[in-house]
Formats: C-alpha cells, structure tokens, sequence
C-alpha cells in the first residue's frame, strides 16, 4: 500500500527525534533551526545556546543574538539556494573566540526554515596568525638582511671601485690589472703638527673628515676614484678602473678645486690648513689586497712619480710631472719651476699648475 504525505505533512514527521536530537546536542558545533518568519529559533543544540545564549527575552530573534549578521545579504543567497557565512565573535568562560558561521537551506526547497551551523575557528586563526607572524618575521629578516648586504655593500664602496667590488662579486677574486694610461693625485697637508687644533684629537678628527668628504665629493664630480687616506694624505686616480682619455685633464680639475676650497676654508675659520699636491701621469697597476681586510691599491712607477711630486711640492701649491704637463699644457695654464733631482727618477723638469684656461683661449 502506497501513502501519500503532503508537504504540510512532512514538517510534522520527525523520524528517531529522540535519537537525532540527542546527537545535535552532543556536537561540538553549534547548530540551530530557524525560522526565516521573523528569524525565530525553533531549536537550537547546548552549544549553540551557551555560544548565543538569548538575553530577557527567551524567544529573542537570531538577528539579534548573532552579531554580524546582515539579514538582507542572507535572505537573498538563501533564495537563491546558496548558503550565506559569516564570522563573528562569542564569548563564554570570560574569553572571546571567533566562530565561522553558515546559514543555509534545509534540503526541502519549500521549506522557510534554515539550519544555522556554528564552528570554533580558534585553532584556525592561530595558524593563520602563526603564519602571518612567520611570514612577516622572514619578511623582516629579508629586509635586515638586505639591509646588512647594502651596509657591507657600501662599506667596500668605499674601499674600491664599483666594478672591481662586482668582479669580487661576481668571482670570489680581483685579477690585478695593468693600465696603461691613468693619472695620480697626491695630497698632504704640512704643518698641522704646528696647529692648535692638533692638541685636541676629536676635533682634529673631525676636521680632516669634514675636508676629505668635500675632496671625495670633488673626485666624483669628476669621474674619479679615491684610493686611500692615511693620516692627512689623500691619494685618487683617474683612468682607471675604467679608462678615459682625459684622465690627466680631470684629475688637473679635481687638484684646482681642492686648492680652492682649502684656500675659502682658510678665509672662514681660525685654523688654517696648508695643502701640498703633487700629480704624474702614467702606468699603474691596480689590484685588491687582503683577505679578510680588503684594500684596493696601486702600485708602479706613475704611483711612486706622484708621491715624489707632491714631496716636492710647496705649501698651497700643485706641482706636476713632464708627462701630466705635455698630456694638459694647451687647456692648463702651468708655470715651469726647473730642473729638479727627483729620488729614483733622475733629473726632471716639473711645473705649477696654476689654473684652468677658458675653452676659447
């Protein structure tokens, strides 16, 4: 025999209710049945009840125990046969823990009632949290480590050129390097034994910082390199690591403006500074020296010249060599000072080089 249940009929059929409810209220979800007439709750398990419990009124509405729920957003995927979720928060046991929340369709499309499932996303949203951490702690050590190689990378700037740092970079080693046409500049300053400022180390310090800074910032404007310092000496070269013809003109250029900003310097402080410079023109080998404290230096005979020049030299003067005179003479105004025993060289004739002429001279 064949029975036939209306669909008013079937709201009224609870087969095993005893057994299914018992097993609602044994789930570690919060689970509740809702009436969309009014967003009343029609059953609800023990979890869900001590998640949400209603407030004076026993018959409260979903809408308003469940915070964060938008009714219209809801109503219209439920109506469309989707299921809506949210995440809200609760509070039991004086603590608050997130909850993922999905209201969705009973299975009979007719129905108006839905089924509210709630879920503890605690350990969810630490290992969301965890990961964030992590992912934000390697995040921050990437940037402390670039950080530290821009640092070091600096550092070695400092002490060679950009492309032997790269060639080391690049191979672990620098390859000494011969080049033929390049041009030394020798600076020292005399007397500052002599100096007040020599009994106060901090400031003396800080003076000869102050100076080289401005030297490096000229020998840069210029397409040049500094060497090194020691002491109150200063050493730069240009032509090399990357060649240019005019490496005597530029290094000419970079001499006159260190002479002139010593000389503007003297004219504004107490302390006045007298400056040798010596130049020569010729070939130098340049190469990395060290291994865990690295140099780069150069080394030969046109090094050698250009100290013997500056040696040579007068206060607040620039003396150059033959071989930096003949490559400059026709931009450079150079007076000639003689003949001169140059140690290691021989009789040379050697010249002042006194300013830059202007381009239509």
């Amino acid at each position: 025999m064949t029975v036939s249940i209306s669909n008013n009929d079937k709201r009224l059929i609870r087969p095993n209710a005893e057994t299914l409810i018992q097993t609602a209220q044994s789930l570690n979800i919060g689970v509740a049945i809702v009436e969309l007439e009014g967003w009343t709750v029609l059953f609800e398990n023990a979890k869900f009840f001590k998640w949400f419990p209603p407030g004076s009124d026993a018959d409260e509405p979903l809408v308003t125990r469940v915070p964060g729920l938008k009714v219209e957003r809801a109503l219209k995927r439920i109506q469309n046969g989707r299921a809506y979720s949210f995440e809200t928060e609760a509070e039991a046991g004086g603590r608050n823990f997130p909850l993922n929340i999905e209201v969705r369709p009973l299975p009979d499309q007719d129905s108006d009632q839905v089924v509210v499932e709630c879920h503890d996303i605690t350990k969810q949203k630490q290992a969301e949290y965890m990961l964030e951490s992590y992912s934000k702690m390697a995040e921050k050590n990437s940037r402390d480590l670039q950080r530290e190689k821009d640092r070091v990378e600096r550092l070695l700037l400092n002490v060679m050129p950009k492309s032997v740092y790269e060639e080391m970079k690049d191979y672990g080693t620098v390859t000494p390097q011969l080049f033929e046409n390049a041009s030394i500049l020798m600076i020292d300053f005399v007397g500052h034994t002599e100096m007040a400022i020599s009994q106060d180390a901090a400031s003396l310090v800080t003076e000869l910082n102050d100076i080289f800074t401005v030297f490096d910032r000229i020998t840069e404007l210029f397409a040049c390199e500094r060497i090194r310092t020691v002491g109150d000496a200063y050493m730069a070269v240009c032509g090399l690591p990357e060649t240019t013809p005019e490496h005597a003109h530029n290094i000419a250029r970079v001499a006159l403006r260190m002479l002139r900003y010593i000389e503007r310097r003297n004219s504004a402080h107490t302390e006045e500074w007298q400056a040798r410079i010596g130049i020569n023109s010729g070939p130098v080998v340049g190469s990395l020296v060290g291994v865990q404290k690295y140099v780069y230096d150069i080394f030969g005979p046109g090094v050698n010249m250009a100290a013997r020049m500056e040696t040579l030299s007068e206060p607040m003067k620039i003396t150059i060599s033959e071989d930096t005179y003949e490559l400059i003479k026709d931009e450079f105004a150079c007076s000639e000072r003689g003949e001169f025993e140059v140690k290691g060289f021989g009789i040379n004739t050697l010249y002042y080089l006194e300013r830059e002429l202007p381009q239509n001279y």
